[in-house]
């Protein structure tokens, strides 16, 4: 990759951070602490769902982020033809 290529695949990859840790934060902090009064006013399976959203909704989220991150990383990988088996056998 030239410099252009790897200074748009690193700034794709920081968007695509940055939107995930901005869904997390909203979530996890949103979510569990400050909109807790209002989501607990809604009862799921007899649970408050800000107690919910705190206890087990932001580790869901975390972990379904965490999914989204790896499939889009990897689609980023392949259109700019990055395979890490090649890369870690050119360094080698």
């Amino acid at each position: 990759m030239d410099t252009a290529q790897r200074s748009e695949y690193w700034r794709r990859n920081l968007r695509l951070m940055s939107v995930l840790l901005a869904i997390w934060a909203l979530v996890s902090f949103g979510a569990g602490i400050l909109f807790v009064d209002l989501l607990n006013q809604i009862v799921v399976l007899g649970f408050p769902l800000g107690f919910w959203f705190a206890q087990q909704g932001s580790i869901l989220v975390f972990v379904i982020l965490i999914a989204v991150y790896v499939w889009r990383m990897d689609k980023l990988d392949a259109e700019f033809g990055i395979d890490e088996y090649e890369e870690e056998v050119h360094h080698s």
